[in-house]
């Protein structure tokens, strides 16, 4: 029987399936069940940076928002856990667990806060994952600030904490293979590819704001799969792959691109958490199938440096698609 155990930032994991952040992973009955039902790691549920902002320093340590925005960023923030709270779902989860379990910190900087991801190394998560994004509204304020963010969050972290430190980003980078690899340099573990956001809609009929979110489907993890494709072999840390992995099918293929580890959350809300269990056993049929014995076998073997037809990966390709079907 082949054996889907690999290694993640270090990490043992018995296969590369990992629970992603969500509220699936805000409790400790729902990270047993995930571990139940075949999980190779969990990442619990992001504490937000603004929630140990209003915690320790007062909210506008953090951010800087009008009037309006810090009323209702209040008022979300009271539904979210805080500080010690966190803390304690680590230690819980770690007694009762035997997987990996990955704290989440969201952040938009690099100040007072990383502090705190020592308490998270001390209660005993064995890996930190960092969300990280900022929107860009200032005009003054251009892409090489933005990214110097991203490198002093790294720094500040690694410079106080031992355990392993991922970074979660999402794909609105010019150039992300120099970013991915700048963030390799400065310490960082492994990338997180990529973070889906909610949108911001309009209703025309009442001329209000609104927000909008939709689980993935399986044609967002085309997007994941070229970028990991490109940069596996490129950069010196792991990548795992999020986003649209709904089937055995669709992780087989990003393991193929060269992830080493895959993050599942939409799909856990839709079919429940043991579908685990259905995409692991998939995974193992096709890996006997094709007579590979072990995830390092095969991970990569399509990537953009050891496929034979790398120019599938880029955009030339596309364009003759487009063409085809005029």
């Amino acid at each position: 029987m082949p054996s889907l155990s690999t290694t993640f930032m270090g990490l043992e994991l018995k296969n590369p399936i990992i629970a992603a952040s969500s509220g699936l992973t805000r409790s400790v009955d729902k990270i047993k069940e995930c571990e139940q039902s075949g999980a190779g790691a969990v990442v619990l549920k992001s504490i937000f940076e603004e929630v140990l902002a209003r915690e320790n320093f007062g909210i506008d340590e953090s951010t800087s928002y009008h009037t309006e925005a810090f009323d209702y960023l209040r008022s979300q923030l009271e539904l979210q856990y805080g500080p010690r709270d966190y803390i304690e779902l680590i230690r819980e989860a770690k007694d009762k667990t035997d997987i990996p379990i990955i704290a989440s910190i969201n952040c938009i900087s690099d100040k007072w806060w990383t502090d705190y991801a020592q308490q998270m190394e001390e209660a005993g998560a064995d890996a930190l994952e960092l969300n990280v994004f900022k929107t860009a509204t200032d005009r003054s304020e251009n892409s090489q600030s933005l990214e110097a963010m991203y490198y002093a969050i790294v720094e500040n972290v690694k410079s106080r904490i031992k355990i392993p430190v991922a970074i979660k980003l999402g794909m609105y980078f010019t150039a992300l293979p120099n970013l991915a690899a700048a963030l390799a340099d400065r310490g960082a573990d492994a990338l997180v590819l990529f973070n889906r956001f909610t949108e911001p809609d309009i209703n025309i009929d009442e001329l209000k704001l609104t927000t909008t979110f939709s689980f993935s489907t399986s044609r967002d993890m085309l997007k994941p799969l070229r970028w990991t494709a490109l940069l596996s072999g490129q950069i010196p840390c792991d990548i795992a792959a999020t986003t649209g992995i709904k089937t055995g099918k669709d992780a087989i293929k990003l393991l193929l691109a060269g992830a080493s580890a895959l993050q599942i959350a939409a799909l856990l809300y839709q079919k429940g958490i043991d579908s685990i269990g259905d995409v692991l056993q998939e995974i193992e049929s096709w890996m006997a199938e094709h007579s590979f014995e072990r995830i390092s076998d095969f991970k990569g073997k399509l990537s953009f440096r050891q496929t034979d037809t790398p120019d599938q990966y880029l955009r030339a390709q596309f364009i003759e698609k487009i063409k085809g079907v005029e």
